[in-house]
């Protein structure tokens, strides 16, 4: 099947005809494709960032209004596991994302086409193209429909062990607000599509614990787990009151 006809199939099991076909070109462009040239076209990396939060804010909404008697904590340990690389992947093999994925011929021969990161970053990529080509009610009807039901989805991923995030989240709320915790990279080695990044979790601007891993999001996750796994940092998470002046804090 030539490229073209790929994407004109992807399409069709997407749920969405894009007006702009250059989107979906870009967003089903992986990065390995940067050193050979790509025709003008950029790699999917922008498209990734803008997906990701249009799937947060996707999620988000439809967490809020499943689950009416669901606390903070435990919404955001759902979101958490719906967003986990893990899922993110096996939702763009129910797609078969992979079919439509342009990446150079060495990333291709080291099996680049089923890695799991490539994966998630390509569905994130095509959230984000379909928000751009259309409005925020389609893309929100788009990716709902790729998802389906939540309640299966959540089945066996929504545990404190798969989500380390969201754990750390809980324990640092009570005592430090809903803004206390950022993730930044602060380290990234390797080629463009080989990265390794490190990733250091900060309490209120103080560094608490690093991780790293093949994406941001799995760097994120080993930095929270890290935190969780040290008695000596998990006792600083509550060790400072509440501050009242803060309009997140309790």
């Amino acid at each position: 099947m030539s490229p073209s006809a790929a994407i004109d199939a992807l399409q069709e099991r997407l749920g969405y005809r894009f007006r702009d076909r250059r989107l979906i070109e870009q967003a089903l462009t992986h990065v390995s494709c940067a050193a050979e040239g790509t025709g003008g076209l950029e790699t999917n990396q922008r498209l990734e960032f803008l997906g990701d939060a249009v799937l947060e804010l996707v999620l988000s909404e439809q967490l809020f209004a499943a689950f009416p008697e669901a606390r903070e904590g435990d919404l955001s340990r759902r979101r958490a596991a719906l967003t986990k690389g893990t899922l993110l992947a096996q939702l763009a093999r129910e797609l078969r994302v992979a079919e439509a994925l342009g990446m150079s011929p060495a990333e291709e021969a080291t099996g680049g086409r089923n890695k799991d990161a490539a994966l998630e970053d390509a569905l994130e990529a095509l959230i984000g193209a379909v928000y751009c080509d259309s409005d925020w009610p389609t893309a929100r009807a788009v990716v709902r429909g790729w998802y389906g039901e939540l309640a299966p989805r959540l089945t066996g991923l929504d545990t404190p062990q798969e989500n380390p995030k969201g754990q750390l989240q809980e324990q640092v709320h009570p005592f430090h607000g809903t803004q206390a915790l950022t993730y930044d990279v602060i380290a990234s080695t390797g080629p463009d599509h080989d990265r390794r990044y490190e990733v250091a979790v900060r309490l209120r601007g103080e560094e608490i614990g690093r991780g790293s891993g093949p994406s941001k999001k799995a760097a994120e996750e080993e930095a929270a787990r890290a935190v969780l796994q040290n008695p000596r940092r998990r006792s600083l998470l509550g060790g400072a009151k509440p501050d009242a002046s803060r309009p997140n804090s309790r």
